[in-house]
């Protein structure tokens, strides 16, 4: 048997239940008001001068060109910046070159007396990155001593080579060779990445200068085949 009978509410009020409010819209304007507000603007806009539409319609295109011009780099710029690039070794950046030595005396102080120093003048670079801070702390030889003169803090900056004299003295004739062949030069180099020490080999003009000081410093009676030069465990050409 089937019928049809009257329609309840599945929730009524009689039967005391509640539910659960998913979510809610505003209230929606009617398509009356929407029409009536349009003929309203419309016929305001129609009631404006034409010199005034212009001006208008005018303004809104300045407008709108500038907002393109003031966003469209802020939409091409990336997320974020390029890493920053990690500071040299200052060994890797810095070069020496020799630009020769200070004339010796033509005569010796006493007829018993020998030449035991000179000044040898070098330009000290550095590529790039932060300024390097050098200090001459020998020569290749046991028996010679070197330091800059005057005695200072020698700072090289990027771009700007430096000139330096070095004051290289013989202190020993027994352990030095009768040709300095590839002598070195002892530094220490510092910059805001690191402490290194290190040699730089020079030959040419510097060895032979450098020779012409142990002969006249130490007689060829004194000097021997000798030892190589020693220097610290990094080094590189620099002449």
């Amino acid at each position: 048997m089937s019928g049809i009978g009257p329609v309840e509410p599945v929730n009524g009020p009689e039967a005391d239940e509640s539910h659960d409010v998913i979510g809610t819209d505003a209230p929606r304007l009617g398509d009356g008001f929407t029409n009536r507000l349009s003929h309203r603007l419309t016929g305001r806009w129609g009631a404006l001068p034409p010199r005034t539409r212009r001006a208008v319609r005018s303004t809104g295109v300045i407008v709108v060109a500038v907002a393109g011009v003031v966003l469209l780099p802020t939409a091409g710029a990336p997320d974020r910046a390029d890493p920053p690039q990690p500071r040299p070794y200052p060994a890797n950046v810095t070069s020496w070159e020799y630009l020769g030595r200070a004339a010796a005396p033509t005569t010796p102080a006493s007829p018993d007396s020998r030449v035991t120093s000179g000044l040898f003048y070098f330009a000290v670079s550095v590529d790039h990155g932060p300024p390097v801070t050098v200090r001459v702390d020998g020569a290749a030889f046991p028996g010679l001593t070197a330091h800059a003169t005057p005695e200072r803090s020698l700072t090289v900056h990027a771009g700007t080579p430096l000139p330096i004299a070095v004051e290289i003295s013989v202190s020993d004739c027994s352990g030095l060779p009768v040709n300095a062949d590839l002598p070195f030069l002892d530094v220490t180099l510092r910059n805001t990445r690191a402490i290194q020490r290190h040699s730089f080999i020079f030959d040419g003009g510097y060895a032979r200068d450098l020779s012409e000081l142990l002969h006249g410093a130490c007689g060829p009676a004194t000097l021997l085949p000798g030892p190589r030069p020693t220097g610290s465990a990094g080094s590189q050409n620099a002449d």
